[in-house]
C-alpha cells in the first residue's frame, strides 16, 4: 500500500506541474505559482523516501506532510487571484490527497477521517463556498480515507496471523527434528535400562522402573512441547491472553510408566483457576492409586471436553474399595477425597463422582461444566453492585 501511494502521489504531482503550466497565464502572481509547484516536487520526493522507511511513519512524518501539502493549498488564493479562474483555486489539486491517505494507511480509520476533515475544511475555504458541487470531492476524500484505512488494518491483521502462523510452523519444525533426535539416543537407552534392568530384578529391578517412569515423561514431553523462536517452550505459555490456558499440558506432565494420559487433539482452554484445581484433583486421584491400588496398578486418564462439559475421568486397575469406604474415611478424618478431589470441584462449581468395587479397580469422574465459568464472572459483579 506504500508503494502504491507512492505511485499515486507521483502521478498527481505530475498533474498538478500540467495544470500550472496550463492555466499559469491567468494567475495573478505566476511566478509564485511555479515556486509552490517546485516546492511540492521536493516534498513529494522527499515524502516517497521517508515513507519507504517503516521507522519513518510517525506521527511527526505525517503532521509534517499534512502542514506542508495544506499550506501549498491554503496558499492557492491568494497566487491564483479571483477572477478568470474562478473554478482552480487550488495548485496541489488532488495531491493534497496523499498526507490523508498516507495518515489512512499508517494509522486506520479514524486517523484518516480526521485528516480528511482537516484537509477538506481548507478546501472549502480555498473555494469561498460550500455547496453541492465544492462538497463532493472533500466526501469522496473522506470515504476514500476511511475503507483505506480499513484494509489497511485488516492487511496488518493478515500479516500478523501469517506471521504467527510461520512461527507455529518453524516451532513445529523443531519439535519434530528434537523428537527424532531424542527418539534415536535417549529414549533408546532408556527403553533398554529398563528392560533389562526388570529382567535382572532386585535394586537393578527399581532402577528399571525409574528408567521406564522417565521414558513415559519424556516421551509425553516430546510430543506436546514445542520450542518457540525465542526459545520459550509452547506449553509454557499456552494462553489465550485472558487467563485461559490449555489444560493438556499440564495433565501430560502426569504421564509416567503406570499412568497413561489420552486427551483431544485441540486445546482445551479452562479459566487458570479452574485449571489450577482441576489438575490438582487429578494428582490427588493419581496419589490414592499410587498409595492403595496396589503395587502393580496401572491408571488411565481420559480427558473430553464437547464445548457445555469438561470432563476427566481417572481409572485404575487395582484392588477397588468395598462401598462406603469414602465416607468412612472422611469420618475416620482421612479427607483425601472429601477435600482433595471432592471439594476442590465443588469449589470450582463442579462435580466428583467415584465408582469402586473390590478387585474391579477405581473410576473417578470429574465434571465441570463451562456454564459455571459464567457464574464466576457474574457473581463477582453481582457482589460488587
Amino acid at each position: 500500500m506504500w508503494r502504491a501511494l507512492a505511485v499515486f502521489r507521483v502521478a498527481a504531482l505530475v498533474y498538478a506541474l500540467i495544470l500550472i503550466l496550463h492555466n499559469d497565464a491567468g494567475y495573478a502572481h505566476p511566478i509564485a505559482a511555479w515556486l509552490v509547484g517546485g516546492a511540492m516536487t521536493i516534498w513529494t520526493v522527499v515524502a516517497v523516501r521517508l515513507y519507504s522507511r517503516p521507522a519513518a511513519r510517525r506521527w511527526p512524518l505525517l503532521v509534517a506532510d499534512l502542514v506542508i501539502m495544506g499550506g501549498c493549498l491554503l496558499v492557492s488564493v491568494p497566487i491564483i487571484g479571483i477572477g478568470p479562474l474562478p473554478a482552480t483555486r487550488s495548485l496541489p489539486g488532488i495531491a493534497v490527497a496523499g498526507p490523508v491517505l498516507a495518515c489512512a494507511i499508517s494509522s486506520g480509520r479514524r486517523a484518516g477521517a480526521i485528516a480528511a476533515i482537516i484537509v477538506g475544511a481548507a478546501d472549502l475555504w480555498t473555494r469561498g463556498i460550500v455547496n453541492q458541487n465544492t462538497l463532493n470531492s472533500d466526501i469522496l476524500l473522506l470515504l476514500a480515507a476511511v475503507a483505506i484505512g480499513h484494509v489497511a488494518r485488516l492487511g496488518a491483521a493478515a500479516h500478523a496471523q501469517l506471521a504467527r502462523a510461520t512461527e507455529i510452523e518453524a516451532a513445529t519444525r523443531t519439535r519434530e527434528r528434537l523428537a527424532r533426535d531424542i527418539h534415536d539416543s535417549v529414549l533408546q537407552v532408556l527403553t533398554l535400562v529398563a528392560r533389562r534392568a526388570q529382567s535382572l530384578g532386585g535394586e537393578a529391578a527399581e532402577l528399571g522402573r525409574l528408567a521406564g517412569e522417565q521414558e513415559a515423561a519424556l516421551r509425553a514431553l516430546v510430543g506436546t512441547t514445542a520450542i518457540g523462536p525465542s526459545g520459550v517452550s509452547a506449553t509454557a505459555s499456552a494462553g489465550d491472553g485472558v487467563g485461559r490456558v490449555d489444560v493438556r499440558p499440564l495433565l501430560e506432565r502426569l504421564a509416567s510408566a503406570s499412568v497413561t494420559i489420552a486427551a483431544p487433539a485441540g486445546p482445551v482452554m479452562l479459566p487458570r483457576g479452574v485449571t489450577d484445581e482441576l489438575v490438582a484433583a487429578i494428582g490427588a486421584a493419581l496419589d490414592n492409586v499410587d498409595r492403595h491400588a496396589g503395587p502393580s496398578a496401572h491408571a488411565w486418564v481420559l480427558l473430553e471436553d464437547d464445548s457445555a462439559m469438561v470432563t476427566v475421568t481417572v481409572r485404575d486397575d487395582g484392588v477397588g474399595m468395598s462401598p462406603g469406604e469414602v465416607d468412612r474415611a472422611a469420618t475416620a478424618g482421612r479427607l483425601g477425597v472429601a477435600q482433595s478431589i471432592r471439594g476442590r470441584l465443588r469449589d470450582i462449581g463442579g462435580s466428583a463422582q467415584i465408582t469402586s468395587a473390590p478387585g474391579e479397580g477405581t473410576e473417578v469422574e470429574l465434571r465441570w461444566p463451562r456454564s459455571a465459568d459464567v457464574a464466576r464472572v457474574a457473581r463477582p459483579r453481582e457482589e460488587a453492585s
